[in-house]
């Protein structure tokens, strides 16, 4: 059984290897941060108060104490909090054991990892740009917008990338058998 499987079981040793490595160092991380919101998680929020700042939009941030969150602001007022598992990196793990896991040349991985990171670390700050005006214009489903749309949002961001890199892959693998 092993023998007939051995591709997938490999990809699958693979994933949860990398996957688990790099939830454990990043954990480990955010452990660190004890009463305060992490620099990464923090970083995000102040990308996404600039984004908004520019189009107009009087925003600013502010560290909430205790709770390792910070807070996104219009005004003055608080408008989201945004959490560590707001910043995208758990999503981009996902994305990095997949890679490893799948393989492909190590050229074409070079440049393709960072700019799918660019692309989901994107799509992440504009995610919690569309949260921050969802919770000033409805409040009522803000949970359900936030939890289930703008997730699968932004994890549908991270298949399309994968299905792209395996498409990379099996076309480089077809040109050469064919050439």
């Amino acid at each position: 059984m092993f023998r007939d499987f051995k591709y997938s079981f490999l990809f699958l040793g693979k994933f949860l290897l990398v996957y688990f490595c790099a939830n454990v160092v990043y954990g480990m991380y955010i452990d660190s941060f004890e009463d305060v919101a992490d620099p990464i998680t923090n970083w995000v929020t102040q990308q996404t108060s600039t984004v908004l700042t520019s189009l107009g939009v009087e925003s600013s941030t502010q560290a909430n104490d205790g709770i390792n969150s910070i807070s996104m602001r219009d005004q003055g007022e608080g408008v989201i909090n945004v959490f560590e598992g707001c910043n995208g990196i758990n999503v981009m793990i996902v994305f990095v054991a997949f890679l490893v896991a799948y393989g492909g040349s190590t050229k074409r991985m070079f440049w393709f990892l960072p700019l799918g990171l660019m692309i989901i670390h994107i799509f992440n700050v504009l995610r919690i740009i569309l949260l921050f005006v969802a919770a000033q214009q409805n409040t009522h489903y803000f949970y359900y917008i936030h939890k289930y749309f703008f997730t699968a949002a932004l994890y549908v961001v991270v298949v399309a990338l994968w299905i792209l890199w395996i498409g990379m892959l099996n076309s480089k693998t077809i040109n050469k058998v064919e050439g």
